[in-house]
This record gives structure tokens, C-alpha cells and sequence, in this order.
């Protein structure tokens, strides 16, 4: 007898662990998720029919997979509150469509919302109309990856930002595509995550906006048409490789702002079309290296605030202003760049010129004092001024100069 109640024991315990799929739809064991969600247990996976799903804000608070079958709709009906709340770890929520969320003047709703967790994996879900999209909070080793969020276009001023990232470490975000929100992806105090394969298109502010988020890699990723650009502020041990940066057009918008960064690399980058491709202020110890500059208003804008960085081997092609300064730029290094309005030569074909390059313009100096001088620049008294600068150094910094420019491109 006793042996017959250790059997039994053992086999329930057995039964208690196994993972379970539980069905929600129509026709389904369960009509609704919230009822599936009651229901569930660690471990089980919650497979959801097609439909449109409107049942407000709901939680998970168990490790369990939700995916969705044909794309199913969860409608959060305008409500001021998350459409979907994760506060378990090991959680997954895969193929739906997430739509109508609120908009709080308290309070931050998102159509995902994860908090005070850890490896939640987000992918392949759609995210229509909803003021944050995703929104990660004080969590852990979350994945963000292959989604589309779009913000609504009828609210651009009470648009949150699409991928939002508070307090936390080890975040991934691949691949996904965001638009019309104030921000697209924002990082704040995000640390040791990867943001990789992105495109980020036509949101109101920043297309990536990040601030006290150390060590962390930015690569292949595209950003265009964003209101005011990318910008990059107190952080450090920031990797920035392989980027597109581009049409961000404005007396505000820049390709890549760098507000107080150190210690980083931005290298393989490419700069096009933006009215200005870099602007460094108090940024120090970055090597920016393998960029293309093509097409861009300035090129370069480097404050005096800046010291101890290092420009090799980029390619200034096309901008109307290679490089601006409000100083003499000293304690920065240019070497090896290319850039085409240099008029030089290379007797001995080393692929190098033979005399040193100087690329701060005297037209790019008076238009810093007087923009309004803008509406000379194709003049051909101009071209005569910066010539004559160049033979006679008064006004640009005279130990401003790039020692080795190359004669032709860098190839990329």
C-alpha cells in the first residue's frame, strides 16, 4: 500500500510540471485571455485565435508564452492604462497586433509595459495608436526584436516615444521599425544593451535619444527624416559602428548630437543630407573613424569644449561646411582624412598629400558670426577669400590642420 501511494505521488507531482497549451478564441476552451491568463500556470504557453480582443488592461504575472495565431488584436479602447502589463520573468509575447492604447497625463501608458523584471521577450508583435509603444522599466535581459510600432498620427504632441528603456541592463533591441512617435528608441540610465538593425523613420523628436546610458552598442542601424535627429548626452563607453544617418534638416536637427561623451567609438557611420552631420559639445577621448560625410550643411561642428578626440580616415565629400569651431581646436587630432576641397598634390604617389590641409573655411567663420552671410556662399568672392585664408592664415585656427590628408576616398 505504501508503495502504491509513493507511485501515485510521484506521478501527480510529474503531472504538475508538465507545460500545458492553452487555447483562447471563439470556438476555444477559453474566450477570453484574461480567463486563459487566471488559468495558466509557470511554464504553460497561451495560444490566441484570431480576433479582436477588448478587455482592457491586462496582466501577466506568471512565467508563460503568449502567442499570437494569424495576428490577433488586443484593443486597448483609449483607456488610460496599459494595454498589456508584464511583471513576471521568462515571459514571451509573440505575433499580435496592439492597438488604442491611452494617453495619461500622470502616468506613462504603453501598449507593453514590463516592470521590475527580467528575460522578457518581446517579437514580431504590430503596435498601432498607442502613446509609449514599449516601455521597460527597472528590468533585465529583455529582447525587443522584429516589431513595428507606429505612433498615432492624430496626436503627435501626446505621442510618448516608441521603444522606451528606464533603469535597466542588458536590453536588446533588434530589428524593429519605429515611426511617429516623440522619441524612437529612448534609453535613459539603460546600460550594457545592444540596439542593433533598427529603423527608425519620421518621429517627432529624436530618432534615438539616450542620456546616462554607459557601455553600450549602436550598429546598422538607419535614421531618417527624424524631427531633430540623434542625440547622445552623458554617457560613456558608447560604440556607435555602421550607421545611416540622414535628412534631418532644421536650425535644430543635427545627424548625431554629443552632449558631455566620453571614452566611445563612432566608426563605419555614414552622414547624408542632414543640415548638420555632427555637433560635439564638451564630448572627449572618441575616435571617430571610417565615417562617410556626404551632402550634409556642416560636416563638423566641434566646440573648443571638446578635447582629446581623434578624427582618421573619414571621407568629407559634397557638405557645404567641412568643419566649424568657436575655437582653435588644439587639443584634437585630424589625420588621414579625405577631403574634396582640398587642392593639393602628391609628387611621390603615396597616396598621401605632401603639405597639410587646413579645414575650417573663412566663410565657414563669418557665417558662424553672421549667419545672414549665408547667402553668399556660392559667390565667387568667397572661393577668392578662402583661398587667400588658406595662403595667409589670419582668422582660422592656425594649428587647426589635418597633416596627412589623403588624395582620394577611403573605401568603404
Amino acid at each position: 500500500m505504501r508503495g502504491l501511494l509513493t507511485l501515485l505521488s510521484l506521478a501527480l507531482i510529474g503531472t504538475a510540471g508538465v507545460a500545458r497549451e492553452l487555447h483562447v478564441g471563439e470556438r476555444q476552451p477559453y474566450v477570453t485571455l484574461r480567463a486563459a491568463l487566471a488559468a495558466a500556470g509557470s511554464g504553460d504557453s497561451i495560444l490566441v485565435h484570431p480576433g479582436t480582443y477588448r478587455e482592457g488592461n491586462l496582466t501577466i504575472d506568471k512565467s508563460v508564452t503568449l502567442s499570437g495565431i494569424d495576428r490577433p488584436r488586443l484593443d486597448g479602447g483609449g483607456a488610460a492604462a496599459d494595454v498589456l502589463t508584464i511583471i513576471a520573468p521568462q515571459v514571451a509575447v509573440r505575433g499580435f497586433d496592439i492597438v488604442n492604447g491611452g494617453i495619461s497625463s500622470l502616468y506613462d501608458v504603453a501598449g507593453i509595459k514590463v516592470a521590475n523584471t527580467h528575460h522578457v521577450t518581446l517579437e514580431r508583435n504590430r503596435l498601432f495608436d498607442c502613446s509609449f509603444g514599449i516601455y521597460f522599466s527597472k528590468s533585465q535581459d529583455g529582447v525587443v526584436r522584429d516589431n513595428e510600432i507606429q505612433g498615432a498620427p492624430n496626436r503627435d504632441e501626446s505621442n510618448g516615444n516608441g521603444i522606451h528603456a528606464w533603469s535597466c541592463e542588458r536590453i536588446e533591441v533588434t530589428r524593429n521599425e519605429v515611426s511617429g512617435h516623440r522619441d524612437g528608441i529612448y534609453l535613459e540610465f539603460a546600460t550594457h544593451s545592444t540596439i542593433v538593425g533598427n529603423r527608425v523613420v519620421g518621429n517627432l523628436r529624436y530618432g534615438l535619444h539616450f542620456m546616462f546610458s554607459h557601455g553600450n552598442l549602436y550598429r546598422e542601424n538607419r535614421f531618417v527624416r527624424n524631427g531633430a535627429g540623434v542625440a547622445v548626452m552623458y554617457s560613456r563607453e558608447v560604440r556607435m559602428l555602421d550607421n545611416h544617418f540622414s535628412d534631418s534638416w532644421g536650425n535644430a536637427s543635427y545627424g548625431l548630437l554629443l552632449k558631455d561623451i566620453s571614452d566611445s567609438q563612432i566608426m563605419g557611420n555614414t552622414f547624408e543630407d542632414n543640415s548638420t552631420a555632427i555637433t560635439m559639445q564638451s564630448s572627449n577621448r572618441i575616435r571617430l573613424e571610417g565615417n562617410v560625410f556626404r551632402k550634409n550643411g556642416w560636416a563638423l561642428q566641434v566646440q573648443s569644449s571638446c578635447s582629446d578626440n581623434v578624427f582618421t580616415g573619414n571621407n568629407f565629400v559634397g557638405n557645404s561646411f567641412d568643419l566649424a569651431t568657436n575655437g582653435q581646436l588644439e587639443l584634437n587630432r585630424f589625420d588621414h582624412n579625405y577631403w574634396d576641397k582640398a587642392e593639393t598634390y602628391d609628387l611621390n604617389r603615396d597616396g598621401i598629400a605632401d603639405v597639410p590641409y587646413r579645414p575650417v573655411s573663412l566663410f565657414a567663420i563669418l557665417v558662424e558670426r553672421m549667419p545672414s552671410s549665408l547667402l553668399l556662399l556660392r559667390s565667387p568672392l568667397v572661393h577668392f577669400l578662402d583661398h587667400a585664408e588658406r595662403v595667409f592664415p589670419s582668422l582660422t585656427p592656425d594649428r587647426l590642420i589635418d597633416a596627412n590628408p589623403a588624395m582620394r576616398p577611403h573605401a568603404r
